[in-house]
């Protein structure tokens, strides 16, 4: 990123927009490509300060340069070369005097080694200056910048020597962050304990987890349950342990590519949110689930887009890692005609994770589910956008045992006492949430009667429950239907198969 913010000013592009929130450590990035010849002088605007020169105090300001329009009227006249930073201008670029004080700065610095920069955590761009400005994301620390905060920290504590493999260690676990939230855990692990070793790795984890969780967008999951915790869907499970070291060097050396991602269809209440967390503790990647419908905002124009593209800058920041996002039809099932109802934003929304998924790098691994495979956008369904879409039919006679010895496991340490051929038979139809909920009904309605409950218990319940299966019998057959021919069976192929063509 620095180095295309260095190029983009070599080139005397005029105005570039920076979107990010660290403001300090972007400003440093500038005043260093400035020393750069032909050098140039660097100055800062606020709404509050007006124009300062960089390394000045603040309080050393240009009259009247407060208002946008001023401040740009005063960049205009400079003759000597300078990178001007206006800060968080967004609120005052839609006016049309700040619009056309820009256009006409953009053009007198033709032939001039001056450009303004718009440094902002959102992206607002009015249509006059599409075609003028350049949009850069100004990415998250690395690994190495991470080590000069950690070598600054080590400096101050009284542990000055750590290990190579402990230095890694909490380098890995802090990346994701800004600089400034690197800094405050690192202090946070060393007041804890008084020192930085391979012990406090779980501090810094612990805290970024509470960061990342902060913005609102995406939650930091942790699961306790594996692979085997999930009913069938044994060629699902074989797919995914086929991957299980899919993001390791060894697999780059070998020739392979890295994973992209992997879509869920079917029926509700059949495991596949179950699965993308279970996943996570079988690769040993750490999980993050993008809450798309904490993602919109109307509050103003262009947040739903930052929100989006700081969720994702976020999680590319600590791959690899699964990204995983529950219900996609109901996150972007109406973006197709979204102008009508919300000014396009669902569109262009849907438009940046489609870029997004397409040309994205870092190992990030996408694990989404659905349930209305006709509300999804076809973009979603072309062959390459996902590694492989998968359907999760009802459990068969077999999974359904299975289903029920997990859940009577869970509860009971002897199950000798069900009869789990009977109890899979009589629940023909039921989901796996269907079935847990049936042997949860059936221990309260012991409990209330301070007993233990019984197989009786069980299919009482069962025979009281009327599944989805049959409440949603042509939502159900209409996705068996589409799924014969476009997606891979999660459970055995053969019998999957056999299954869906009845």
């Amino acid at each position: 990123m620095k180095e295309e913010l260095n190029i983009l000013i070599q080139a005397q592009y005029p105005l570039i927009y920076l979107v990010t929130s660290e403001e300090e450590r972007a400003e440093q990035a500038i005043a260093t490509i400035a020393q750069i010849k032909p050098q140039r002088k660097v100055f800062i605007w606020t709404v509050t300060h007006g124009i300062v020169e960089y390394g000045q105090p603040r309080n050393v300001t240009q009259h009247n340069t407060v208002s946008p329009e001023a401040a740009i009227e005063w960049v205009v006249r400079q003759r000597e070369p300078g990178l001007f930073i206006f800060k968080d201008l967004h609120p005052f670029i839609d006016s049309p005097a700040t619009t056309r004080w820009l256009r006409d700065a953009i053009a007198s610095f033709k032939g001039t080694q001056k450009a303004i920069i718009l440094m902002s955590p959102l992206q607002q761009v009015p249509i006059e200056l599409e075609k003028e400005v350049v949009v850069i994301d100004f990415a998250l620390p690395d690994l190495a910048e991470l080590n000069q905060v950690l070598s600054q920290q080590l400096e101050t504590s009284r542990t000055r020597k750590i290990t190579t493999e402990t230095r890694e260690k909490l380098l890995k676990a802090a990346l994701g962050l800004t600089r400034d939230e690197a800094e405050k855990v690192y202090r946070k692990a060393q007041v804890t304990s008084g020192k930085l070793t391979e012990a406090e790795v779980d501090i810094v984890l612990s805290e970024k987890k509470q960061l990342i969780r902060r913005n609102g967008i995406l939650d930091y999951i942790e699961e306790d349950e594996t692979l085997d915790s999930v009913g069938g869907l044994e060629e699902l499970k074989r797919w995914l342990r086929q991957r299980s070291n899919a993001f390791t060097e060894r697999a780059r050396e070998y020739g392979l590519p890295q994973p992209k991602g992997m879509l869920i269809l079917g029926v509700p209440g059949c495991g596949k949110s179950m699965i993308a967390k279970t996943t996570a503790r079988l690769w040993g990647l750490p999980l993050l689930r993008l809450d798309m419908g904490r993602v919109y905002d109307g509050s103003m124009v262009g947040r739903s887009e930052a929100n989006l593209r700081n969720a994702l800058k976020t999680a590319e920041s600590i791959s690899p890692v699964l990204l995983f996002i529950d219900e996609l039809d109901k996150a972007f099932g109406g973006s197709g005609g979204s102008s009508d109802s919300d000014g396009g934003t669902s569109s262009r929304i849907f438009g940046s994770f489609l870029t997004w998924m397409q040309e994205k790098t870092s190992p990030v691994f996408v694990m989404a589910t659905a349930n209305r495979v006709e509300r999804l956008p076809g973009e979603f369904l072309r062959k390459g956008r996902f590694d492989e879409i998968f359907f999760v039919d009802l459990p068969n006679d077999e999974e359904r045992q299975e289903i029920f010895k997990i859940h009577l496991s869970k509860r009971r340490r002897e199950i000798d006492r069900f009869d789990i051929e009977q109890l899979a038979k009589v629940s023909d139809g039921f989901s796996g949430a269907e079935i847990e909920q049936a042997v949860i009904a059936a221990m309260y309605e012991a409990f209330a009667q301070d007993r233990e409950f019984t197989q009786l218990d069980i299919i009482a319940s069962i025979k009281s429950t009327l599944p989805l299966s049959k409440t949603m019998t042509e939502q159900v057959t209409a996705l068996r239907d589409w799924a014969r021919q476009r997606a891979r069976p999660a459970a055995s192929s053969i019998a999957e198969y056999q299954r869906m063509e009845f």
